[in-house]
């Protein structure tokens, strides 16, 4: 349950924007890929046509997707598209970006020498992909005499009431967030800093899953913080301690055909470490089964952790019905308002 609340609440919360079924798989135009900086942290990516097809999927959404997301969620309606014809996909991606906030100092204090080392904050920008009707979204910018500012060539357009703006890459490819982290976007894009066509370990992450209608990568950063989370206080052990540095990246998709299934495999690079992370997950699973109720019990019952190769893998399934169940539980209701 430490791990369906990490994915729920921190991981998958931008996947519950959308869920997949017999859709195709959630790929990304390469225009869309140049548009993710070479920093990323995460990346989720979705099949947004398909959002309505589970009332499972629409269930957990509306109880546990956060405020911020939301906002990203109306941004995109007031940008004048209707997203049940437009868009196809649409993919949140999570970066590093130096912070530039300027730092007040204490004149009296000693000199910190590391004050000295760049700081680096978190920014999301949201990607869609479809067919968009150019003309009558302009049109309808105009006549709320919403005008555009210029980041080289590229048009930004502000969106009323969000703080967010939103750029037409092609007549396919909208990138939209807030003004920084587009413009961020666009640098990427345009060649001024380097793409996530240029990190390595996060196109061969994206590589295992991309077949997939859902799905989301995270680099070795992200992959740390979300396993110190998933394993709570088991995480401050040693053996964690001394293998968190090996964890180099994660990928997992989920989706709501025939029930509810999530997958996720973790990048370890050797053996010994996805063991290790393997018996603490699983201590955790034996140790959870202990004190839940019959619908919690029978859910964990549903998940299976193994690793082979360097790799670790978890693997959730569970029936429509029991996953409703678990959603009515104070246990999960405990979990996701924490």
């Amino acid at each position: 349950m430490k791990v369906l609340k990490v994915f729920v609440k921190v991981s998958i919360a931008p996947m519950l924007l959308a869920a997949a079924t017999l859709a195709p798989a959630a790929q990304l135009s390469t225009d869309a890929r140049t548009a993710v900086p070479h920093e990323v942290q995460q990346l989720v990516v979705i099949d947004y046509r398909a959002m309505e097809n589970s009332s499972t999927a629409m269930n957990l959404r509306d109880r546990v997707m956060p405020p911020e997301l939301k906002q990203f969620d109306e941004a995109l309606t007031k940008s004048g598209l209707n997203e049940n014809h437009d868009v196809d996909q649409l993919a949140f991606a999570m970066f590093r970006t130096p912070d530039t906030t300027p730092k007040t100092t204490n004149k009296r204090a000693p000199v910190d020498k590391s004050a000295s080392a760049p700081t680096y904050k978190m920014v999301t920008v949201g990607i869609a992909q479809g067919q968009f009707a150019l003309e009558d979204i302009l049109a309808n910018f105009k006549k709320q005499s919403i005008k555009p500012t210029l980041v080289r060539t590229n048009k930004l357009y502000p969106l009323p009431k969000t703080g967010m703006v939103l750029c037409f890459m092609d007549p396919s490819t909208m990138v939209f967030g807030d003004r920084d982290a587009v413009s961020k976007a666009l640098d990427a894009r345009d060649g001024v800093t380097p793409s996530m066509l240029t990190n390595e370990s996060m196109m061969e992450a994206m590589n295992a899953v991309d077949s997939e209608p859902l799905w989301s990568i995270l680099d070795q950063n992200g992959t740390q913080n979300m396993m110190k989370q998933v394993l709570g206080e088991a995480g401050s052990v040693t053996d964690f301690d001394s293998v968190k540095k090996r964890l180099e990246a994660s990928w997992y998709s989920m989706n709501f055909q025939h029930g509810v299934k999530f997958d996720l495999t973790i990048s370890t690079g050797d053996s010994f470490t996805a063991a290790t992370i393997t018996s603490l997950l699983t201590a955790a699973l034996t140790l959870r089964k202990m004190s839940s109720g019959d619908a919690e019990k029978q859910a964990l019952n549903g998940t299976a952790i193994a690793s082979d190769a360097g790799r670790m893998t978890i693997h959730f399934a569970t029936t429509d019905k029991t996953f409703n169940d678990l959603m009515r539980s104070s246990l999960f209701q405990g979990l996701v308002h924490q």
